[in-house]
């Protein structure tokens, strides 16, 4: 079920529970995603400076997606 995400933290907990979900480690998925612990770690606290082309990695990794909405049409 679509869930809004509007802020870097909100965003890091959803990463978190999912990992969990998925019964993956921290390491396995900064592995399988091609990224380092630390970044998983630093993204799952909410980490505001995490590289968002990483970020969109270990989402797919955990086949989830971004779905943006409520932009106007210019």
């Amino acid at each position: 079920m679509p869930q809004p995400i509007q802020t870097i933290q909100a965003l890091g907990a959803l990463i978190r529970r999912e990992r969990k979900a998925q019964g993956l480690r921290q390491p396995d998925l900064a592995a399988a995603a091609g990224t380092s612990v630390r970044f998983i770690v630093e993204v799952e606290a909410g980490k505001p400076t995490a590289q968002i082309g990483k970020v969109f990695d270990v989402l797919r990794q955990l086949g989830l997606s971004v779905l943006v909405d409520g932009l106007s049409e210019d």
